[in-house]
């Protein structure tokens, strides 16, 4: 087992080792006291297990493909949420010391409807925070800054939103980021956070059925 999960983390270093790198710093960035090991196993974490579980959910094509599937019974898991929980799961393993995981929800309720990881350094507010997210390119770990995530900036029109979600292969950063207005629709999801904080009733959570 410590064989194969080393054989995965090669894998995934060779694929996204630039984006590991960025990511570990612009945590390490967020505050003077973060710790910057613990900014590294993050990163390098979240992006292993992001690969992992599109994998093991059977992605097909695309993520909204994916999500089509799933409507019709034809796949189990893969929405964003699902990533959002299990790429979770294994970052509370972590037990973070000098990071805080927080649950992100964007136009919750609605068609447009998505979730994501949010870290920021303790102490620090949500907004100020970097997103993860595993559904978004398939398996790829998109992040981002909170309020710099244009794709979920409220000035952003719906159906352009969709239209870019529906790619599965695009740069993280696209060569030109579309405009935006710094207003972002991420929102803390207070239930789920209490979640991903709590490192000793994690059996006992109940999950309620909804987009998630």
């Amino acid at each position: 087992m410590i064989i194969a999960f080393s054989l995965c983390v090669s894998a995934v270093w060779a694929k996204d080792e630039k984006s590991i790198k960025k990511l570990s710093e612009a945590l390490v960035a967020l505050a003077p006291d973060v710790d910057p090991g613990e900014a590294e196993l993050l990163s390098v974490t979240a992006h292993t297990a992001s690969r992992s579980l599109a994998r093991e959910y059977h992605l097909a094509w695309s993520p909204t493909f994916q999500n089509f599937l799933i409507q019709i019974g034809k796949r189990q898991r893969g929405w964003c949420g699902h990533y959002t929980r299990d790429i979770g799961e294994r970052l509370k393993e972590l037990r973070l010391k000098t990071l805080v995981l927080h649950w992100g929800a964007a136009f919750a309720g609605t068609y447009d409807e998505s979730n994501c990881l949010v870290v920021t350094a303790r102490n620090q507010p949500f907004e100020d925070g970097i997103v993860l997210d595993g559904w978004r390119q398939g398996g790829r770990l998109f992040w981002s800054a909170v309020k710099k995530d244009s794709e979920y900036d409220l000035g952003q029109d719906a159906e352009l939103r969709r239209t870019r979600s529906s790619e599965l292969f695009r740069p993280q950063r696209a060569e030109r980021q579309p405009e935006h207005y710094g207003i972002t629709g991420w929102k803390e999801d207070p239930l789920y956070t209490a979640w991903l904080q709590d490192y000793t009733h994690s059996s006992e959570w109940q999950w309620h059925t909804t987009l998630r």
